[in-house]
């Protein structure tokens, strides 16, 4: 089994095959997350990487292996965004056509970007399992290569050169903390890491809602898990890979999970004070470090921001998701009688907490409000879960229950 396993000359090999490509992402220290977290933090900010996310590594490592018969039929990937996107930069670079299957109900601005790098786009079925089988078909009767998202081992030798930059960038790291989702990632920087530094502690960072690699660890063999939703869609992966295990075992000590809250308050944090747009898989790490769930260290702890391609009729959502997790926004309902100066108390209450009204909806209808009643609907900007505790005193006080 352990020949399976990737070495320290694999990675540099890689390294070497996609160097006119492949970015060296800047490695920064944070005051803010480090007083946030109480623990010297860096950020390796893979979301700058070309193609928006770390993909292009492994892709580029790949596609650079392929012989001439499977260079001239060309490649195949199946994929709703940032692998999409890293091979079809690669294969363009290498002067290789490639086609992508894509659901359906892929966002916009990730099948563009997939078109602008060089790629076909396809788009079959409702989910991204339709969309590998109609790519598979594809393959047979092609005779393209397909590159598999993470359950390759080229794939996850090129994801290793991550480890690489890491290493040259910051030595004195003694904790290194990386998103999982299919685990190529985890798995080759891992791999890079512990091959020079063995006492480095690896930390994968899974979305609670699709722990594919917890379970498979409790159960000691890989086992799938029922997909659920997650707005972390980037390590939304319930299928796990033998090789990708096989790796975790060997290399990553721990596991844990976040929730979709704790992501997407990460995500708003490094906008707000970082100025870094990342995604909530990319800020999964941010998300375990600020919980509390990264075991404490002598040194440095460095977060692999692994991707930054945030679809932008999304955003909004998600920082509003993430404003609420963290106690500034929040959206509720009081019911008063239907009496001149209601809502003049009301709105005197909230600002006498010092949080500040966003939005107001007045309405007199609706199903179990009783006559001579009113529901009033507010959104609020605080400035913590504490201060909206204390407009929920205030409001109480002169009689008023909030509804969520």
């Amino acid at each position: 089994m352990s020949s399976r396993l990737i070495t320290l000359e694999d990675i540099e090999t890689a390294r070497e095959r996609g160097s006119h490509v492949v970015m060296t992402t800047p490695i920064l220290p944070t005051t803010t997350f480090s007083r946030m977290c109480d623990r010297e933090i860096w950020l390796k900010c893979e979301n700058l990487q070309r193609a928006g996310s770390f993909k292009i590594r492994g892709a580029m490592n790949a596609i650079g292996l392929l012989d001439e018969s499977h260079r001239a039929a060309g490649v195949v990937a199946a994929s709703a965004g940032n692998h999409a996107q890293g091979v079809a930069l690669a294969a363009t670079t290498h002067g290789i056509s490639s086609t992508v299957f894509m659901p359906e109900g892929a966002p916009l601005p990730k099948i563009d970007a997939t078109r602008q790098y060089g790629a076909s786009v396809r788009l079959v079925g409702s989910n991204l399992g339709e969309s590998v089988d109609a790519a598979q078909e594809f393959v047979t009767r092609s005779g393209g290569r397909f590159i598999h998202p993470y359950d390759d081992r080229d794939i996850i030798t090129g994801q290793g050169t991550l480890g690489l930059d890491l290493l040259e960038q910051a030595p004195a790291a003694t904790t290194v903390v990386i998103p999982i989702g299919g685990g190529g990632l985890a798995a080759g920087t891992a791999a890079a890491i512990k091959a020079v530094h063995p006492g480095t502690r690896i930390v994968g960072v899974e979305a609670a809602s699709v722990a594919t690699y917890v379970a498979s660890r409790a159960a000691g063999t890989p086992t799938p898990v029922e997909p659920r939703f997650t707005l972390a869609d980037g390590i939304a992966v319930s299928r796990p890979s033998e090789i990708v295990f096989e790796h975790l075992e060997a290399h990553v000590d721990d596991i844990v999970t976040v929730d979709d809250g704790q992501m997407t308050e990460a995500v708003a944090l490094l906008l707000e004070r970082a100025k870094l747009l990342v995604e909530a898989a990319g800020a999964a790490p941010l998300a375990a470090a600020m919980a509390g769930l990264v075991p404490p260290s002598d040194g440095p702890t460095v977060l692999v921001l692994s991707g930054g391609n945030v679809d932008l009729l999304l955003l909004d959502q998600v920082l509003r998701h993430g404003l609420e997790a963290a106690g500034r926004y929040e959206s509720f309902a009081v019911r008063v009688p239907d009496v001149p100066g209601q809502l003049s108390d009301v709105t005197v209450a909230i600002a006498d907490a010092g949080a500040n009204v966003l939005s107001v909806d007045h309405g007199r209808q609706g199903i179990g409000l009783p006559f001579g009643y009113t529901e009033i609907r507010f959104a609020v900007e605080t400035r913590s879960a504490e201060q909206f505790e204390a407009m929920r005193r205030s409001l109480e006080e002169i009689g008023i229950e909030i509804l969520r």
